[in-house]
């Protein structure tokens, strides 16, 4: 297989983006990152290394990896945390001064490896984020990555939308250095990218659209961080610091999977919930109007509505946190099809959840862990469409050599 389809894999997890883009067939990880800071047990690190053999497999602080240690690569991936992208203007050195943001270390990985390709994923509140200035956070990104001479595309994708058993939205970011027939694509008014022509659009087809919307993103990272605010559409691309983007609605899906059809039979006495603890259960998904205090001593009235208990089997999930499992009313509590008792999700449910095998995450980490990993992991079956889809793109654009 030819180099050009090697891959590096930033925050790589338990290989959510490895096993999605190696069942696409063609793809290869050369190289992945896994650290988790503070943490004397690197549980995700070792499940990683369980699973996969080739390539390099790098247990440490992103910020201390030398590119020089980095294999050559043409398409770059990850899923990093969201935080404050925010450029402070007393620093001379612009970004290269912000110590600590993840982001900082992908844009430098990118910029001294030039990637062809780079796909990335996040919470779908990182096109708003922060709520004071809806939309700096993403502009920045946007920014940067046309700076180094990337167009890129972005989209919100909900899992269930696409015949996925959970209703799980991330926001998904790809970006490409083009060459003459891809930027003529992305340029043409003929060519409608969002809803037709775009990878994002080829990928996961949509029926309708909002009006499209012009923003001119600015090129200077602290007039970003000072001035910027706008709300973007949850699809959209940005060329040369302008962007396009709007609001989309994705085809209908039929036929699509349900969380009843991931259970597991037989399943253990631990999941069940016990007869003392269902007052809290009870009171914890159902809807509340009631007085409460803050610590200051204010009272305000809070309220909030009833969350499905049992769950609904014959349709997608909710989205899995990472909390998933412990007593909050974001856990999910169906009621067996087998023994008609309510209980938990167990672990391999949660990785049929996100499209891993079963058992994936048992790999000696807590139970509590395994859980905590698949709410942080995304839905490999999104990245397996992307990986072929983007195979396809690079072939018809000739981005990549065969």
């Amino acid at each position: 297989m030819s180099d050009n389809y090697n891959v590096v894999e930033l925050f790589a997890g338990v290989g959510g983006f490895r096993v999605g883009l190696e069942a696409s067939g063609v793809w290869k990880v050369a190289f992945a990152n896994q650290w988790e800071p503070g943490k004397k047990n690197q549980w995700a690190f070792d499940c990683y290394t369980k699973h996969f053999s080739e390539g390099i497999h790098s247990n440490a602080d992103i910020a201390k990896v030398e590119a020089k240690d980095i294999p050559d690569h043409s398409l770059l991936v990850g899923g990093f945390p969201c935080q404050d992208y925010s450029v402070a203007a007393t620093l001379a050195k612009g970004i290269q001064g912000k110590k600590g943001i993840l982001w900082w270390e992908i844009r430098r990985i990118i910029e001294q490896k030039q990637p062809k390709f780079v796909l990335l994923e996040n919470v779908d509140r990182l096109i708003k984020s922060p709520a004071k200035q809806r939309g700096r956070d993403f502009a920045i990104i946007l920014s940067c990555l046309n700076a180094l001479g990337y167009i890129v595309e972005w989209r919100i994708i909900n899992a269930a939308d696409y015949g996925f058993p959970q209703r799980r939205r991330r926001t998904f970011i790809f970006a490409t250095k083009p060459n003459k027939k891809a930027r003529k694509m992305y340029a043409s008014p003929s060519s409608d990218v969002i809803l037709q022509s775009g990878f994002f659009a080829r990928t996961f087809p949509v029926e309708s659209g909002s009006i499209q919307k012009s923003i001119e993103i600015p090129k200077d990272l602290v007039r970003i961080t000072d001035e910027f605010s706008t709300l973007f559409g949850n699809a959209g691309y940005c060329v040369d610091f302008s962007a396009v983007h709007q609001t989309v609605l994705p085809q209908e899906c039929e036929n699509g999977m349900t969380l009843g059809d991931i259970l597991d039979t037989d399943v253990g006495e631990s999941f069940y919930i016990r007869a003392e603890d269902m007052p809290k259960w009870e009171y914890m998904k159902g809807s509340k109007r009631e007085m409460r205090k803050t610590r200051e001593g204010f009272e305000y009235n809070y309220t909030e509505g009833a969350i499905p208990f049992p769950e609904y089997l014959d349709r997608p999930s909710r989205t899995m946190l990472t909390s998933e499992s412990t007593k909050n009313r974001s856990t999910h509590v169906i009621l067996d099809p087998q023994t008609n008792r309510l209980r938990l999700l167990t672990p391999r449910e949660c990785e049929k959840l996100d499209g891993f095998e079963p058992d994936w995450t048992a790999t000696g980490m807590p139970m509590r862990t395994r859980y905590f990993c698949m709410g942080n992991a995304l839905v490999v079956g999104l990245i397996e469409r992307m990986g072929k889809s983007l195979l396809e793109f690079a072939k018809e654009y000739k981005l990549l050599k065969a």
